[in-house]
């Protein structure tokens, strides 16, 4: 495990890019696990700023998206596909048939859950996982339970992670109550992670999940058994790991 903590946003966002550039320039057909929220925007930014000055070409690259919400449809504003378009894709020179992200719309999402496992088995191993933490500890949307599953699976979400989503959608109705999560056998078997966490509020929890006992309860800290772990955090999430 290799842990970085970062003075400033802008430091995080062009580490973070960095990683993510060198997996793409040093390996022709890279296989990248991405991720969104508020975590990553920043990365994805100085990632655009890298390409536009010539620095990494993706046409080659393929991307498989960590998760989606249940029930809302292709082109909703909050669904994690205009996510990846409004932050990283239409800015970028991927093409769209190397971009994996789940159909949360399909009425049977079980079919799509075993479509996406079939699409991540034929491209092989994920090169680079970029993954942030929720505040309990969630990865993608594996929440906390007795049992995590390693096949791509729809779930149930808890109440504080739909609470914790809450400030993207117009009042608390409106966030969905399902999402369909890339399963944690997917993720583990990545050959490198990159953990990134931001602020205060995550300080305890990514702490917990790092250096406390590795349980399914806090689903991150499986990430303490992964042989290529790289946490980038700022100075406030990573102020217990300085003290």
């Amino acid at each position: 495990m290799n842990i970085h903590i970062f003075d400033s946003q802008e430091k995080l966002n062009e580490a973070g890019a960095r990683i993510i550039i060198g997996t793409v320039q040093m390996k022709q057909r890279a296989v990248l696990g991405l991720a969104t929220g508020s975590t990553p925007t920043g990365i994805y930014e100085e990632i655009v700023r890298e390409y536009n000055r010539g620095l990494v070409s993706f046409s080659k690259t393929t991307t498989f998206n960590l998760d989606e919400y249940v029930g809302l449809p292709i082109g909703h504003p909050e669904s994690y596909r205009v996510y990846m378009q409004q932050h990283l894709f239409n800015f970028i020179d991927l093409p769209p048939d190397q971009i994996h992200i789940p159909n949360g719309s399909l009425e049977d999402t079980s079919v799509e859950c075993k479509r996406y496992d079939e699409r991540l088995a034929e491209s092989g191993q994920i090169d680079l996982q970029l993954l942030g933490i929720g505040h309990n500890g969630h990865i993608g949307f594996n929440e906390p339970n007795h049992a995590l599953l390693r096949e791509t699976h729809t779930v149930t979400l808890r109440e504080e992670t739909r609470q914790a989503n809450a400030r993207y959608f117009k009042s608390m109705d409106d966030v969905p109550t399902q999402a369909i999560t890339m399963g944690m056998g997917a993720i583990m078997k990545a050959k490198t992670i990159m953990l990134v966490v931001r602020g205060a509020d995550k300080a305890e929890i990514v702490h917990k999940a790092l250096t406390g006992l590795i349980t399914t309860e806090i689903p991150a800290s499986l990430l303490q058994t992964h042989p290529s772990l790289v946490v980038l955090m700022d100075a406030e999430a990573g102020r217990l790991f300085q003290s």
